[in-house]
């Protein structure tokens, strides 16, 4: 399974490029939309690590713990892409083109 890894260190690194991108912004609103977006990252790194762990080691401590990092992955996931919905609506709101 090479997906898991591949998407493991995908969403590290742009976990690291959005939290790196808050510090170099001056708009709030663009902080937290890009808070919302680093939250993503961080639940898809979860999830991925979860499914990843247990297809390797196959034991019911494994699932026990990879079902509790793939439900809080889950959580941080659904609410970066909520946060970073709603805070791109409020940029194009107070920008009309």
């Amino acid at each position: 399974m090479v997906i898991f890894p591949i998407i493991i260190i995908v969403s590290a690194v742009f976990y690291i490029y959005y939290k790196v991108a808050i510090l170099k912004e001056k708009s709030t609103l663009t902080q937290k939309y890009y808070n919302g977006r680093a939250k993503s990252c961080l639940g898809a790194f979860l999830i991925a690590f979860a499914i990843n762990q247990y297809t390797l080691y196959l034991t019911q401590l494994s699932l026990l713990i990879g079902l509790v990092i793939f439900v809080l992955g889950l959580m941080q996931l659904i609410r970066g892409f909520k946060e970073a919905r709603h805070y791109q609506k409020e940029w194009r709101r107070l920008h009309p083109q």
